[in-house]
């Protein structure tokens, strides 16, 4: 299994713990990443509103590297999934329009993107193509003991004619993953929904409702944990969670440790909390270790 790997700007920037942690899982798994030496942010959907052919355009050029490379792209992110994964459909569909960005795409880089390229995400890898089976196989340290509330956030599975490997209402990927690794689901009504990143800067109190209120629900029905495909949900529940119990009321802070998907697979498979770059978080994960 080999993929062009796409860490974003999350992954390299404010999350950095996520790709220490995709690469040193992937290489236990025996999935090869050969990472794009050239990409662009994927604009994360505030681009395409302002200017769609800038969107697409710095998005082919990053399907287009991949293209060359003769490889399909694997992100970590669900909205670089949503993001990057929907224009791809959207080229690969609209012939004029890929023509068009095309255009855009040789004048300024030399680049031509023929749209054959497929974007998964690692959530979809370990499910639809590693399998539960064989990710079963590879864990040493059963996650039995831990209830984990799985949060998809938007963009991973919105919309679904650009996502397409799981019910958008009704998921289930993720609770896949968490059963293979030996711990139990939670189930809750908040793990489909908005974290609330989008509109921190313009409607801070409305996002941290947001927030408050999946963590809160999460917590109330039994999760030790939450675990997100997404950096950008990871920042919201994780960064803001203390603010968000105090905007509700909260007489005590939440305390609920958020991780990213590749670091609760790594726990599964013995890797340390150091290796796993968690005391990177602002909510301990010191409880969930032990």
């Amino acid at each position: 299994m080999k993929y062009a790997y796409y860490p974003g700007c999350a992954a390299k920037g404010a999350t950095p713990e996520l790709h220490q942690a995709t690469v040193k899982v992937a290489k236990r798994l025996g999935i090869e990443l050969v990472e794009l030496g050239e990409f662009n942010c994927c604009g994360a959907g505030v681009i395409t509103e302002a200017d769609p052919d800038l969107a697409y355009t710095l998005n082919a050029k990053t399907l287009a590297t991949a293209e060359a490379m003769g490889l399909p792209i694997m992100t970590v992110c669900g909205t670089c999934q949503g993001t990057l994964g929907g224009i791809n459909k959207l080229l690969q569909q609209d012939e004029p329009l890929r023509n068009r960005i095309n255009h855009h795409l040789i004048e300024s880089t030399g680049m031509t993107y023929r749209g054959t390229v497929a974007v998964r995400h690692l959530q979809w890898i370990l499910v639809k193509e590693f399998g539960m089976e064989a990710l079963m196989s590879r864990v040493v340290k059963p996650l039995s003991d831990l209830a984990i509330a799985p949060f998809y956030g938007c963009y991973i599975l919105r919309p679904a004619s650009a996502t397409g490997f799981d019910d958008w209402e009704n998921p289930v990927s993720l609770e896949k993953i968490i059963r293979a690794l030996g711990a139990s689901p939670v189930a809750y009504d908040g793990r489909t929904q908005c974290c609330g990143f989008p509109i921190l800067l313009e409607k801070e109190q409305i996002a941290l409702r947001m927030v408050g209120k999946h963590v809160g629900e999460a917590k109330r029905k039994g999760g030790n944990a939450m675990v997100t495909p997404c950096p950008l949900c990871h920042m919201s529940l994780d960064i803001y969670q203390d603010r968000a119990a105090g905007q509700m009321g909260e007489g005590e802070r939440f305390g609920m440790p958020v991780l990213h998907l590749p670091q609760l697979v790594g726990l599964a498979l013995g890797f340390s909390e150091e290796e796993l770059g968690m005391r990177r978080h602002l909510v301990s994960t010191q409880g969930i270790v032990k």
